[in-house]
């Protein structure tokens, strides 16, 4: 195999190239691993089985129960059958859904991970793990759940779906945007989030007009490895905080969620880090940030509207009062009354003020 790029630092050996799953079998004995469980979702599970294959009798089964937002029991049932199977080695393959089961049972159980991602959500960068148990979403920030290995394959997400490949880049987007007002931030990790933005910029309208350009797809892949890398690095706010509320709570779709609510905390914390967030809008040639980042969703045909997700206008109060129930940092001061509004403004898709 050609044409591969090889990141790595102290913790995480990254590439990047067109058939790098192929590679598995090796990957999985350069961890030094003879048991490997590979993990999916159940819409997955076709790809689960064909790396199974391709492992030969390295794998020692596939775990296909992966469910979006990571819910506890899932993750009981998972670290049963992983200690079942006898396995020494996980192989992750899709979406934040199944990386975060990884990241779950190897807390757990300290086994290291192979990532192989299928969409850009970028989570498999970063050592954060969100987990939810009685319908309330938490997280944490543990070195542990951090991958060994992430393989970057773009022929996995040329089929991936147009608008499933856009609500997985404006969550990867979402890292980049909180991580230029983060308290904690860095030239390095200002520097980052700026590249990752840009990949997007110009890379998710090249695949939308030609999902099966290789390159293209590289590409964004390399944006959403930056923001994944970022959000690892730095703290999230009130974007992230509001995503967690909405989707642990009420269910909604990870990505969809992420999309439809970045422009409104963009645009609500441009009251107070206006100068931070100046990329945001040159990089989107807007008016103001969270415009330039409505617009952009404009363009790529994004959702909007919290509403056509099925949250009900009867669940904002409720979803305001979780948002803002617990203090945590973020450049504009919160209230549940400045929350309420823009939730609201969320769920009927307008435009931000800023």
């Amino acid at each position: 195999m050609s044409g591969f790029l090889t990141k790595s630092d102290e913790t995480v050996r990254v590439r990047f190239g067109a058939g790098l799953r192929h590679s598995i079998a090796d990957e999985v004995a350069r961890l030094g691993a003879t048991h490997a469980l590979v993990l999916s979702t159940p819409q997955q599970s076709n790809s689960a089985l064909e790396l199974a294959e391709k492992l030969g009798s390295a794998a020692v089964g596939v775990f296909c129960r992966a469910t979006m937002h990571t819910p506890v029991d899932v993750t009981e049932q998972a670290v049963a059958h992983t200690q079942e199977t006898g396995a020494d080695c996980l192989v992750s393959i899709g979406g934040g859904s199944t990386t975060g089961l990884g990241k779950a049972i190897a807390l757990r159980t300290g086994l290291p991970q192979i990532v192989i991602p299928t969409t850009y959500a970028g989570s498999e960068a970063t050592p954060i793990l969100g987990q939810t148990e009685n319908g309330v979403k938490t997280t944490l920030t543990d070195a542990r759940v951090l991958p060994q290995v992430i393989l970057y394959d773009p022929e996995l997400v040329s089929g991936l779906p147009v608008g499933m490949t856009v609500t997985s880049a404006l969550n990867a987007m979402a890292h980049a945007a909180e991580a230029l007002y983060a308290p904690d931030r860095t030239e390095a990790s200002d520097a980052l989030a700026i590249e990752g933005l840009r990949a997007f910029a110009d890379g998710l309208p090249q695949v939308i007009q030609s999902p099966g350009d290789i390159a293209a797809r590289e590409a964004t892949l390399r944006g959403a490895w930056a923001c994944g890398t970022v959000l690892g690095q730095v703290g999230m706010a009130l974007h992230h905080k509001l995503c967690h509320t909405l989707g642990g709570t009420f269910d909604l779709p990870h990505a969809d969620t992420h999309a439809i609510v970045l422009p409104h905390a963009v645009s609500y914390n441009a009251r107070a880090a206006a100068a931070a967030l100046k990329p945001v809008t040159d990089i989107f040639d807007g008016p103001g940030p969270g415009r330039a980042l409505h617009r952009f969703a404009q363009k790529v045909n994004a959702p909007l509207a919290l509403r056509d997700l099925g949250l009900r206008e009867a669940d904002l109060d409720r979803a305001a009062t979780l948002a803002t129930s617990r203090p945590y940092p973020n450049p504009q001061p919160v209230t549940r009354e400045d929350i309420r509004a823009l939730l609201q403004a969320a769920w009927a898709g307008e435009t931000p003020a800023n």
